[in-house]
């Protein structure tokens, strides 16, 4: 496939408008158009290892759960590992593609596929994704009537300002007389700016509506998930589930007040990667992510919730092969997917 076609069906897998406004997705390094991928490439993380892996696979393109571009580079040279991975990229001409928290909001994502590790349960995101392009422009709607001779001087004035959308004039008959309703889409920003023009003319203010435009909420979409088990299960049983799903021989635990490890979960949030914001302030019985700072810890545990700590990208990595077979589908066996083996959780239990 070219590589401006993958990009563009990985964008309709996964819209990079669903990623958090802080994060880096999308295509990060581009080679020279026109560019053929027959290979591409999965990893949770790019690191050298994992790129020379890639070389020696001939991969094309290379999909990195986590951006290894993420703070902006001021130079691109030998100098530190993620320039040399960009160099490198370049010098072999693979692309880098990264997706990240778009993944963790979609419902066939990270974060469902954690989900499993739970046994049976029903799910719902903890913040749910707003539809990003609904309303297509501003964040308020103002309407207004103006008569003719305000109408001219208004508009223009109008006009002037920036981030306003949508404006049209209708004509209107408001109280017998003859006017024009004056309809405009604007930003937050701009909506001050506006006010401040009509409240000159106490006539046009009083004639004001102003309505916040609200973007409808996509279904089971979002960060994070509040998981209601189909049957209690104990905290010992969920921690050997974990393990399980997550081939991991240990996680770390931490008991909520009150409670032992016999005693039963019902309701489970869980957020892959790093869950301190998302998880925060969350009524459950467990928490579950890779990893939290220890006082978020310590004010989980005084609330009665228990805490299963995987270590971060423990949470995320075995959605690959996951993910293999879900872009297969999706891009029609067009092209040769395979899954780093180098790929690895930093940290081990020494």
């Amino acid at each position: 496939m070219n590589l401006r076609e993958l990009v563009s069906a990985l964008n309709d897998f996964a819209s990079p408008a669903l990623a958090e406004s802080w994060d880096n997705v999308g295509l990060l390094v581009e080679p020279s158009p026109p560019h053929t991928v027959n290979t591409l490439f999965l990893t949770n993380d790019l690191t050298e290892e994992v790129m020379e892996e890639a070389v020696q696979k001939k991969a094309d393109l290379v999909l990195s759960y986590h951006p290894p571009i993420f703070t902006p580079l001021k130079r691109v040279t030998w100098k530190t590992w993620k320039e040399r991975l960009v160099v490198r990229a370049l010098e072999n001409r693979i692309g880098i593609y990264s997706p990240h928290t778009a993944y963790d909001a979609i419902p066939h994502g990270v974060n469902n596929w954690l989900t499993k590790g739970l046994g049976p349960c029903t799910s719902v995101p903890l913040h749910p994704s707003t539809a990003p392009s609904s309303p297509a422009e501003g964040t308020h709607h103002v309407e207004f009537c103006a008569d003719a001779e305000q109408l001219d001087a208004v508009l223009s004035r109008i006009k002037d300002i920036p981030e306003i959308s949508c404006l049209t004039t209708l004509p209107a008959r408001v109280e017998g007389e003859e006017q024009t309703r004056v309809s405009l889409n604007c930003s937050q920003k701009a909506l001050l700016e506006v006010v401040a023009l009509l409240s000159q003319n106490s006539l046009l203010y009083h004639k004001t509506e102003i309505l916040l435009l609200q973007k409808p909420l996509l279904p089971h979409t979002g960060m994070g998930r509040l998981c209601t088990l189909r049957e209690p299960v104990s905290l010992s049983a969920i921690i050997e589930h974990v393990k399980g799903h997550l081939q991991l021989p240990h996680v770390r635990v931490a008991v909520g007040a009150g409670r032992t490890l016999e005693s039963p979960v019902k309701k489970a949030a869980l957020c892959a990667g790093s869950g301190s914001s998302v998880l925060k302030g969350t009524e459950a019985d467990l928490y579950l992510t890779g990893e939290m700072s220890h006082h978020d810890v310590l004010d989980a545990v005084a609330n009665g919730i228990s805490v299963i700590l995987c270590e971060h990208s423990n949470t995320e990595r075995g959605f690959l092969s996951e993910l293999r077979d879900a872009l297969a589908v999706h891009l029609q066996n067009k092209i040769n997917i395979i899954v780093s083996e180098k790929d690895r959780d930093p940290l081990q239990v020494a």
